[in-house]
C-alpha cells in the first residue's frame, strides 16, 4: 500500500493544511507566492502520482480512493480560502462542490454496478480552468488587468463545472435507471 504514488497522495493531503495556514496567516505578496509554490507542488503530485502509477503498474484501492480525494481537498480548501477573504463568492463554491458531490455520487453508484465511468472532455476542461482559476485568485495580484483575468477564469470555471456535470449525468443516465426486481 506505501508505494510511491501513494505517499505522493498522502503528501497531497499533507499540504492542505500547510497551504491554508500559509494563505490565511501569511500577509502580502510574499505569503501569496508561498501559498502559490505549495499548491503548485501539491497539484504536481497529483500528475507525477498518476503517472507513475500507471508507468510502474502501482494501482492500488487506496490510490483509486484518496487520489481524487485528496485533489478535491486540495481545490476546495484553496475556493474556501478565497470565499473567507471575500475573492469569491459562497454560491460559486456551493456550485463547485455541489457538482463534486454529484459526480462522486454517479461513481458510487456507478462501481456498485461493475461500471467505470472515465473523465469526460469537459470535465477535463474543467478541471484546467479551475486550476488556472486558483493559482490566479492565490496570488491576486493588484492591477485592473489581472482582476479581469481572474473574473474571465472564475466566470469560465463555473460554466465549465455545471456544463460537465450536465453532460456526466445525461452520458451516464443509465447508471440511475433502477432495474425492477423480480417479485417472489
Amino acid at each position: 500500500m506505501w508505494n510511491l504514488p501513494n505517499k505522493l497522495t498522502v503528501l497531497r493531503i499533507a499540504l492542505v493544511p500547510v497551504y491554508v495556514a500559509v494563505f490565511c496567516l501569511v500577509p502580502g505578496i510574499a505569503g501569496r507566492i508561498i501559498a502559490l509554490a505549495i499548491f503548485a507542488a501539491a497539484s504536481y503530485t497529483d500528475h507525477l502520482d498518476g503517472k507513475i502509477a500507471r508507468e510502474r503498474n502501482l494501482i492500488t484501492n487506496f490510490g483509486k480512493f484518496m487520489d481524487p480525494l485528496a485533489d478535491k481537498m486540495l481545490v476546495i480548501s484553496a475556493m474556501i480560502c478565497f470565499v473567507e477573504n471575500g475573492q469569491m463568492a459562497g454560491w460559486i463554491l456551493i456550485i463547485f462542490v455541489t457538482r463534486e458531490f454529484i459526480i462522486s455520487g454517479f461513481r458510487l453508484v456507478a462501481a456498485s454496478q461493475g461500471i467505470v465511468i472515465a473523465a469526460g472532455i469537459w470535465g477535463k476542461l474543467k478541471t484546467v480552468f479551475q486550476m488556472i482559476m486558483v493559482m490566479l485568485m492565490i496570488l491576486h495580484l493588484d492591477f485592473a488587468w489581472y482582476h479581469i483575468l481572474e473574473q474571465i477564469a472564475l466566470w469560465c470555471s463555473v460554466l465549465l463545472t455545471i456544463i460537465s456535470m450536465v453532460d456526466y449525468i445525461y452520458k451516464n443516465r443509465q447508471v440511475l435507471t433502477e432495474k425492477e426486481v423480480p417479485h417472489a
